[in-house]
């Protein structure tokens, strides 16, 4: 997958994409662990859909992530570290971790420039989706952010509470994502992958999209800037877009 083993990669994943492997999920991550023990390995352990103004407290040790088996089961490996942001956390396990996940509670949105997600693109991190596509990436969510891109996020704020290991309660009031623009992240694909920011690998049965997040900040903001409202529908690229996108070097 051309990964460098002492680097930094976050994985998205689905399991049951993956294929029957000898011990399961246990296995697979223990093959990433393995691989990537000289550098970090992160994966998302977001709570989004079950935190919020009803349910507020976000429980660092405790609370499930609700995207997976893999990133489960990886958040309560022994020495992996939990970022607390209440609803996009990350779990990370290497050289640096501590430092990596620390602070996330400091922002009041879901993938701040100067949170993990944001350190990624410091550390020149590779982006695996490992049997997902490109709607489940939510580095974009980033990109979009950063950019403030209108209408991604909520005005108010949930008034939600981080709880950490030692009982200590940190209010953290959070704007949501107005998640389906997402749904639309599809559309940039191809053009991502002709410039290189997206490669192709396979892990068992499952298709694996390596992305760059150097290139992909640096081409979905163009993108963004030629288009704020790039992912607001489900309309394919115009031609007019596509060929301007294509000159850009």
């Amino acid at each position: 997958m051309n990964i460098d083993s002492e680097g930094t990669i976050i994985v998205h994943s689905s399991m049951k994409s993956i294929g029957e492997v000898d011990g399961g999920a246990d296995t697979v991550l223990e093959a990433f662990c393995e691989f990537m023990r000289e550098g970090l390995l992160v994966f998302p352990t977001h709570t989004w859909a079950h935190i919020n103004a009803e349910q507020p407290k976000f429980y660092v040790e405790e609370t499930p992530t609700n995207i997976g088996i893999l990133a489960e089961l990886f958040r309560n490996y022994p020495n992996v570290i939990r970022s607390p942001h209440p609803t996009h956390s990350v779990a990370a396990l290497g050289e640096g971790a501590e430092a990596f996940v620390a602070g996330d509670e400091q922002f009041d949105t879901p993938i701040a420039r100067g949170s993990s997600w944001g350190k990624l693109l410091d550390r020149k991190a590779k982006i695996l989706l490992v049997g997902v596509d490109l709607t489940r990436n939510t580095f974009i969510h980033g990109i979009e952010e950063w950019m403030d891109i209108p209408n991604r996020l909520t005005d108010y704020h949930d008034p939600l509470v981080t709880v950490l290991p030692d009982g200590t309660e940190i209010p953290v009031p959070s704007r949501r994502h107005v998640s389906h623009y997402s749904l639309h992240y599809w559309k940039v694909e191809e053009l991502l992958a002709q410039k290189g920011a997206i490669e192709y690998a396979q892990l068992g049965d499952a298709k694996v999209y390596v992305c760059d997040t150097v290139k992909f900040t640096k081409y979905i903001s163009k993108m963004l800037e030629m288009d704020p409202e790039l992912f607001s529908d489900n309309e394919p690229l115009s031609e007019e877009f596509i060929e301007k996108f294509r000159a850009l070097t």
